[in-house]
């Protein structure tokens, strides 16, 4: 529920806005959203901030987030649109703060699902034979404390005129203020064995994906401020620059 200090209108726009976003979720343990406005800036469609909190998303089939927190401040918004579940333009780009946590067991639910498999890009190998495409087929982290990360992932290997299966493990360490990402270790599991050229290739590739200054996602742009690694759980916290409020209909 919305905090009981916020003025009456403050507290009906923050409950329409929590059937709203409930509304397009398939299942919800808790979500409270707090929007701080007043009723002249009520009418103008705009609001101070606003705060969204929950726990157990579940987005679609196999895409559940355990928990989720998103504030923005200064946000101007088509409040109907936002109520009743549509597409919400922003009257101008807005920064916001979110923090979300993963269990292990949903984020590899979530990486082996359909949805995923559909939007999951082939990665592009550029090496002195000439271009590799690997497709994954199936992934699993093993998130293991301390900032760890085991790898494994099954793909199809694909060169000119040519289709192999290959398998391997690696373990990793994520980046953060004290270190760059550190692979402590890179092991084949199936298949003739990695190339070092592969293996080079493979890495400068991840490393180009991890240091993106920004991803964009429906034409807002969000960079990791922090990646943190517990016992069976990841922690994400990320900075975006909206233009549109993201849809849940992923």
């Amino acid at each position: 529920m919305p905090d009981n200090n916020l003025k009456i209108e403050e507290q009906a726009l923050s409950q329409a806005a929590e059937i709203g976003i409930t509304s397009q979720l398939e299942a919800v343990e808790e979500i409270n959203v707090n929007v701080r406005t007043d009723l002249l800036k009520m009418v103008q469609g705009k609001a101070d901030s606003v705060s969204v909190v929950g726990q157990g998303l579940v987005v679609q089939k196999d895409i559940r987030v355990q928990e989720m927190e998103l504030h923005t401040s200064n946000i101007g918004i088509d409040v109907l649109g936002s109520l009743f579940g549509g597409e919400v333009e922003l009257d101008h780009p807005t920064d916001a703060s979110i923090r979300v946590v993963l269990k292990e067991a949903d984020l590899n639910r979530a990486m082996n699902s359909d949805l995923v498999r559909r939007k999951m890009p082939s990665i592009e190998l550029n090496m002195d034979d000439g271009l590799v495409t690997l497709k994954p087929q199936q992934m699993e982290m093993q998130l293991r404390g301390n900032n760890q990360i085991m790898f494994s992932g099954e793909f199809l290997v694909q060169t000119e005129g040519k289709t192999e299966e290959l398998a391997f493990t690696a373990s990793a360490l994520p980046r953060t203020d004290e270190h760059p990402i550190l692979l402590q270790g890179l092991y084949c599991t199936k298949g003739k064995g990695i190339e070092i050229e592969f293996a080079y290739a493979l890495m400068k590739k991840a490393k180009e994906w991890m240091n993106l200054p920004y991803f964009e996602y429906e034409g807002s742009a969000f960079r990791i401020k922090n990646f943190v690694v517990g016992e069976g759980s990841l922690t994400v916290e990320v900075e975006a620059y909206m233009r549109q409020i993201p849809s849940l209909d992923i």
